[in-house]
């Protein structure tokens, strides 16, 4: 948080200021406590909210308006979130009695929009008691939860700009509305059931809404509560309900019942992805998952996010789960009800339900009621809904505790679009868009004061997914009056968002009118996959812009190369402007090219014709199953088109080794059914050995000993980092029966060793004074006196780790604890996903870096600096790379980057690795 305060005049005995808050401070009670503190302190004066924030005119005694400041840093409303304070004195006296709430003023909106949070506590007793006004009601809500981001429609954040404005507020809401002691004070979608929106129960079939006994159990005595007890007892039947919740519909069903998950999951598309469930406490949570407090405040959060469990396999959690909720994985999405509607519909289910997004699978979640009995009548028998519309979809957040930490997986409802802080070195920038990337595709809007990234939007592959990020970009615009000058997207010249960028590029000003009154178009810049991962990581952990440059690890399944071939492995030499790829995994064909991100079979066999060779591992191993069930593939015509190059890239892609190890284990084989099934499967089986079996040193030859990689370079100095050596083991404890978790094991720490080992070569030879090759050596065995000499002479401050790989949790772990012997900062992602849902954000912070050099920049720059433009006219990249690394300045430290000792690796569980197939 930011204070400026006035050097001059000094604050006289009755002093008249004006105070500017920003940050998200609309929509979460903010002037409803400023009126509080102000009457309490006995100042004049009055509150408001404008497009910046909320401005405060006070006067009083200094002391006072001091410590009404104090006050609003040291204790503001729950949701709010403070990031610049600015006091301005020396005004004119106000002529005024008391201190009052004015109406809004319009203006360009440069606050932050509210999230939706979940129920609060105070709102949740109200509606389970039975002497409350608005016992029951499903829509309940004040300043402390409720809609906000779902509901808005303009802003600044009045009920007048929301989906509320149709409903006219009844005497005792108003008297609410305006009491300044109550906790409804000035909260928009305040509502009643007199005043407000109504539950009802909708048959989607046409037939009538329940049959047989259930039809009469129904123990509300009005009909308020009818529809919801009506809903349980269809969900107790083993029916598929659709349920309005606060981002989107969304499908439930009983959690226990197998026979319900089945045609869940055949109806909505759903072969495999692992369903969310709904658990009505935290005792109910406890039953079926080991909590740790970390995951419980994450659980019980305003946020609410669906939070990843291990998963108990002990015989006391009464009535089973279902095990086709998550098949052949050891953790659970769990959450917990985030609506009153959902709180009171689990309030009468002794077991929890299926809670997942109400739609197709691939389509993005149902917003329109007027759209149910087209888009969901072949899945859910019934709809739970209500007449209170939803501006904008809004998808369930996503996270897991790996390292100690909570980390987000997917950032939507509850964290965006609340505003990222931009690291230092941002400030005074043109505003700007980034269009972010195909897969878990985010956008992210950008000024000098901070970065707007979008909630998840999905996967840009189907049709529908991309029309709804095309209007929620617009909205998104308008709603922030946000008037870019440049443009940042993928180098991928066929992404939808590339194609996008080119084609706002040249028609922007149809956006634009009031700023632009030609058709000249914007700059657009076209940012590396992978240099934009390691930025987002960069930003996430507030990386200053002038620090030295980090070496980055990115792993994640395909993106374009910089050299314009497909990466997925790398080791680059990165800060927010410059990267240099100094290293990668082995690159290995795919063939069939996008075929072989589904088909990890594929990528097994390409992966041992690169290595030891398929014929000398059948002349090995002449019995073993797996290479018997690869001789059943056309491996003939695959091994033809890898030898010709055709239509078999070449590829250094993390993500499709993992699928090849799956593939060897004979995990989803023949074909994935959803993007990471594989290597999720195969992490799950090396968390079980991990948490049974402490990892051993490298010196240790036990059965948990990492597999080998091999690192060696090319003739032009790059770092290869190969696996070959690894599949000669792998096989060889294949063949002697070895138990598959174990080999699961070996391969992720075998994975993690590599990547410490090339990460301590790189470290060593930046060093004037450090010479060897610490490549043989196990990185936790490094001698204390020569990491000391490594600490007072170095020059890579800090390793980086990015890409969708990274939300592995046990690859995560393992490679801290490689790294820790290390004297670098290790930075990690938290705030932001680390997957794709990231890149975004980056691109952002690349293009202003590069628009806005610093004099260090342009002193440094020379003519064969990494840039990489599009024209707003040509449908292709063109891309200049460096060869040379990139200056190295002094390191300015971050406040906010945590240090790497910090980082403590808790090998446990086991999570989804992201890869995306292009």
């Amino acid at each position: 948080m930011t204070i400026h305060t006035p050097a001059t005049p000094p604050c006289t005995p009755e002093t008249t200021v004006e105070i500017r808050v920003r940050g998200c401070v609309q929509g979460v009670g903010f002037r409803p406590t400023v009126w509080q503190l102000a009457n309490r302190l006995a100042l004049v004066g009055e509150v408001l909210n404008d497009g910046e924030g909320v401005l405060i005119r006070a006067a009083g005694p200094s002391e006072r308006l001091e410590s009404l400041i104090e006050q609003l840093k040291r204790d503001p409303p729950p949701l709010a979130q403070i990031t610049d304070i600015e006091v301005r004195s020396g005004l004119a006296p106000l002529h005024r009695v008391g201190f009052t709430i004015v109406d809004s003023l319009e203006g360009a909106t440069r606050t932050d929009i509210a999230v939706d949070a979940a129920i609060c506590a105070a709102c949740t007793e109200e509606i389970l008691s039975q002497h409350q006004r608005r016992s029951g009601y499903a829509l309940t809500n004040c300043t402390h939860c409720g809609p906000r981001l779902s509901i808005i429609r303009d802003m600044p954040y009045d009920r007048a700009a929301t989906t509320m404005a149709d409903f006219a507020l009844c005497e005792c809401c108003r008297a609410e509305y305006l009491d300044p002691g109550d906790r409804r004070f000035h909260a928009e979608p305040i509502a009643c059931p007199a005043c407000g929106p109504q539950v009802r129960l909708v048959a989607l079939d046409g037939g009538p809404w329940l049959a047989g006994e259930d039809a009469l159990e129904t123990r509300a005595e009005s009909s308020l509560e009818a529809p919801i007890d009506q809903a349980a007892a269809l969900i107790r039947q083993g029916q598929i309900l659709a349920i309005k919740g606060l981002g989107g519909y969304q499908l439930a069903c009983d959690a226990t019942s197998t026979e319900a998950l089945e045609r869940l999951r055949r109806l909505k598309h759903r072969p495999t992805r692992p369903l969310a469930l709904m658990a009505k406490d935290l005792e109910m949570v406890r039953r079926y998952c080991r909590l740790d407090e970390l995951e419980q405040q994450a659980l019980c959060s305003a946020a609410a996010p669906i939070v990843l469990l291990e998963r108990r396999r002990d015989e006391a959690t009464g009535r089973p789960l279902a095990e086709a909720l998550a098949p052949g994985l050891d953790r659970l999405g769990v959450m917990l009800p985030s609506t009153p509607l959902h709180v009171l519909l689990c309030q009468r289910l002794s077991f929890p339900i299926v809670m997942t997004s109400g739609n197709v699978s691939g389509e993005p979640q149902l917003i329109d009621d007027g759209r149910l009995a087209d888009r969901l009548s072949t899945i859910a028998s019934h709809v739970l809904t209500h007449d209170r519309a939803i501006a904008r979809r809004i998808d369930d957040s996503l996270v897991q505790l790996a390292a100690g930490k909570v980390r987000m997986l997917r950032r939507a409802r509850g964290y965006a679009p609340a505003s990222l802080p931009l690291p230092p070195g941002f400030e005074d920038i043109s505003p700007g868009l980034a269009l972010g990337p195909q897969q878990k595709a985010t956008f992210c809007l950008v000024d000098g004061q901070r970065a707007i990234l979008s909630p998840h939007q999905g996967d840009l592959d189907d049709a529908a997914t991309l029309d709804d990020y095309e209007r929620n970009l617009d909205d998104f615009l308008a709603l922030y009056d946000h008037h870019p000058a440049w443009l940042a997207c993928d180098t991928h010249p066929d992404y939808r968002t590339s194609d996008m960028a080119r084609h706002m590029a040249r028609h922007m000003a149809r956006h634009m009118a009031r700023r632009m009154a030609d058709d000249a178009g914007l700059p657009l810049d076209a940012i590396g996959h992978h240099h934009a991962h390691i930025a987002a990581c960069l930003a996430d952990n507030g990386y200053p812009r002038d620090a030295a440059p980090v070496l980055g690890i990115a792993l994640d399944g395909l993106g374009l190369g910089e050299d314009g071939g497909l990466w997925g492995g790398e080791f680059l030499l990165a800060d927010y402007r410059h990267c240099q790829r100094l290293g990668s995994l082995k690159s290995v064909a795919m063939p069939g090219a996008g075929t072989a991100s589904r088909e990890p079979w594929r990528n097994l066999l390409a992966q041992l014709i690169a290595g030891p060779g398929l014929a000398a591992l059948k002349r090995r191993h002449p019995n073993l199953g797996v290479l018997k069930r690869l001789q059943q593939k056309p491996i003939d015509t695959l091994s033809g088109m890898i030898e010709a190059g055709l239509n078999s890239p070449l590829a250094s892609s993390c993500g499709r080794l993992f699928d090849a190890v799956a593939a060897a284990l004979e995990l989803c084989f023949d074909r994935q059914h959803h993007e990471g099934e594989a290597a999720m499967a195969l992490e799950a089986l090396a968390a079980r050995a991990l948490t049974q079996t402490p990892p051993p040193t490298s010196r240790t030859s036990g059965a948990l000993a990492p597999y080998p990689f091999s690192l060696h370079r090319t003739q032009g100095g790059h770092r290869i980092l190969d696996p070959a050596p690894m599949w000669t083991a792998l096989f060889d404890d294949l063949a002697a029966g070895k138990d598959p978790t174990l080999i699961a094991a070996r391969f992720h720490l075998g994975l993690a060793k590599g990547l410490g080992e090339v990460v301590g070569e790189v470290v060593g030879e930046m060093l004037d004074d450090v010479v060897g090759d610490m490549q043989d050596d196990a990185l936790d065995e490094v001698s204390n006196d020569n990491a000391r000499r490594l600490s007072s002479t170095r020059n890579v401050e800090a390793v980086a780790l990015s890409g969708g790989c990274f939300h592995n949790r046990t690859l995560l772990e393992l490679t801290l604890k490689c790294l820790a012997p290390l004297p670098v900062r290790v930075l990690t992602h938290r705030q932001v996903p680390a997957n794709d849902g990231g890149i975004a954000l980056g691109q952002a912070l690349i293009a202003v870096a590069r628009r806005h050099p610093l004099a260090s920049d342009q002193a440094s720059d020379s003519p064969t600096s990494a840039t990489s433009t599009i024209s707003a006219t040509s449908a292709t990249s063109t891309i200049s790379t460096t060869t040379t690394a990139p200056s190295i300045a002094t390191v300015t430290t971050a406040t906010t980057a945590p240090n790497n000792a910090q980082e403590t690796a808790h090998v446990s569980g086991n999570s989804r690795t992201d890869h995306f197939p292009r």
